[in-house]
């Protein structure tokens, strides 16, 4: 049987090879809280893959879930990842709604319908990425209850920004995440071909994630001390990924735009001092 220790090892180990963007923020916090964001990314990494990999199927996501619920009424399931969750998720007293609604979210994908609206695309922001900021908020430690809402932003904001970088992958995967209805405010009949409509479109959604970031920056002071450089590194990270889109002229079909190891690095740097 798998201990905690070796469940944490784990997590870590998956969190350093997969994380990309999020792990280098980990190695700003105090181990524990550091093996804790381990353990619910791998958590998350895994409900990905169930809904978008290999091994995606409505059926093993249902399962997933399954053993989601046994997990955190005190029983075992067969994955390594477990032990090391279910002791962070005691230990940090994080809601466990929010790993149903993680599930929620990957789940969705199976049953795409359109994104009509604002509202619609809000509501899958929410599910993919708000109920991520919810989740770490508690391993960060906060005690202001305006930290929920302002978490729910920054989750928002980093998703409008991936939801940018991604659109010629995600129309080649057939998904479009943009709304129809600002779609066709827009003009836009493409989303393949760069066009001044799309570009003028991609603007706009731009604008509206700066906005969510500018929105959400209070919650660096709501955190506990100890968390504010992780923090700060995890939004400056995305914040600097929304402004190297805006310096591309909204250049995302041709290229997928992406911050150097190097420069990760140096944000890592400038946390400390900076948060």
């Amino acid at each position: 049987m798998i201990t905690v220790e070796q469940s944490y090892a784990h997590c870590e180990a998956v969190a350093r090879h997969r994380a990309r963007n999020f792990y280098y923020a980990f190695l700003l916090l105090p181990r524990p809280k550091r093996l804790a964001m381990c353990a619910v990314y791998a958590f998350m990494r895994r409900c990905d893959d169930l809904s978008d990999g290999e091994d995606a199927s409505p059926e093993a996501l249902h399962q997933w879930r399954n053993h989601l619920d046994l997990v955190l009424q005190g029983h075992s399931a067969p994955d390594p990842l477990w032990p090391a969750f279910a002791h962070t998720a005691q230990r940090f007293q994080i809601p466990h709604r929010l790993f149903h609604e993680m599930i929620d979210g990957v789940a969705s994908d199976f049953s795409r319908s359109q994104i009509d609206s604002f509202d619609d695309l809000y509501r899958y922001c929410y599910l993919v990425a708000s109920v991520v900021g919810l989740t770490i908020i508690h391993i960060f430690e906060f005690s202001d209850p305006r930290a929920g809402l302002l978490a729910e932003k920054c989750g928002i904001a980093f998703q409008l920004t991936n939801i940018l970088r991604d659109v010629r992958e995600d129309f080649e995967n057939h998904r479009v995440y943009l709304p129809a209805d600002e779609l066709r405010h827009f003009g836009v009949h493409r989303l393949d071909q760069p066009s001044p409509e799309l570009r003028e479109l991609l603007r706009f959604q731009g604008r509206r994630a700066r906005q969510y970031y500018d929105d959400a920056r209070p919650l660096l002071h709501l955190v506990h001390h100890d968390s504010r450089p992780a923090l700060w590194a995890l939004m400056e990270i995305y914040r600097r990924l929304l402004h190297r889109i805006e310096q591309s002229d909204y250049d995302v079909l041709s290229r997928r735009v992406r911050l150097s190891t190097l420069e990760k690095v140096w944000i890592l740097a400038q946390a400390r001092f900076r948060a």
